[in-house]
């Protein structure tokens, strides 16, 4: 439950049942971290999210507006996160698009998960997910509203000693978690999975691409047969809010938690690209 959210600025948590994010989950999100009354990668989540809307010919909010309200609600916390909504606004029944779109912004604030500490430390239990991803370049990437492929992915577990399922494609490979990036070492070098047609182009997994060569790390993205994981020598999922957490265990295959993943998490930190919590 968020602890306050707005409306196009306006304190609400009503929207009328015409929006075409409830009709047809027309829209953009983002999650982001906020921390000591910083919103953590906020360029880059706008950035993200301007992507987004050109792709899904949505006009883009203004950010001075964005900012102002993003501000606003995190006056009151020390550390939380913040969801942005762009719903593409009321239209009528049907596929097509309204002739004058007025989007909607609807901005919540939530209380920062508790996350067990040792996820971030000891690693976590990922499984591998039944359901496959379909293939689709022109959503891949974006985090637009549709998420039915990672609910129903989701649903395919219930045991809380699992943090995550990875996701594969139709063809075998896999592409990222439910709720996640993925990386993985051999030999020394860091790969990340290819995501050209399905996934989501995760902010922290881009900064840690960005970070690798400070950290004298070579990285390279590639496709990524189960196989290959599974014969990591390290290996960790990461996104916005819980930062970096190494994985100990692929369904029954262990992996060791190596000394590499501490080293890019703590890079992260002190760039305060992540929570100092993560």
């Amino acid at each position: 439950m968020a602890l306050k959210s707005l409306i196009n600025g306006k304190t609400s948590d009503e929207i009328s049942v015409y929006d075409r994010a409830l009709q047809y989950g027309d829209g953009l999100f983002e999650t982001i971290a906020a921390e000591d009354g910083k919103l953590l990668c906020w360029k880059e989540h706008i950035d993200r999210l301007q992507l987004g809307c050109n792709r899904l010919n949505i006009p883009m909010p203004d950010q001075t507006v964005l900012v102002d309200e993003a501000s606003r609600l995190i006056k009151s916390i020390a550390r939380g996160v913040i969801k942005i909504i762009i719903s593409r606004g009321r239209g009528g029944r049907g596929y097509a698009l309204p002739e004058h779109p007025e989007p909607n912004r609807i901005m919540s604030v939530y209380a920062w998960p508790d996350y067990p500490a040792e996820n971030s430390t000891s690693g976590v239990n990922v499984r591998i997910c039944d359901y496959r991803y379909a293939k689709n370049p022109t959503l891949a990437g974006i985090k637009h509203l549709n998420r039915l492929e990672q609910i129903v992915a989701r649903s395919e577990w219930s045991d809380t000693s699992i943090a995550d399922g990875l996701m594969m494609d139709i063809d075998e490979n896999v592409i990222e978690g439910t709720m996640s990036n993925i990386f993985y070492f051999i030999d020394g070098t860091l790969y990340t999975t290819d995501l050209f047609a399905s996934g989501i182009t995760g902010i922290i997994r881009q900064k840690i691409i960005e970070l690798a060569s400070d950290l004298s790390i070579d990285v390279a993205i590639q496709v990524t047969p189960l196989e290959l994981l599974m014969n990591a020598h390290e290996a960790f999922m990461c996104n916005s809010i819980i930062g970096i957490w190494p994985i100990k265990r692929i369904a029954e295959k262990p992996v060791p938690v190596g000394k590499q993943t501490n080293r890019i998490k703590q890079a992260l930190q002190k760039q305060h690209f992540i929570s100092t919590l993560c």
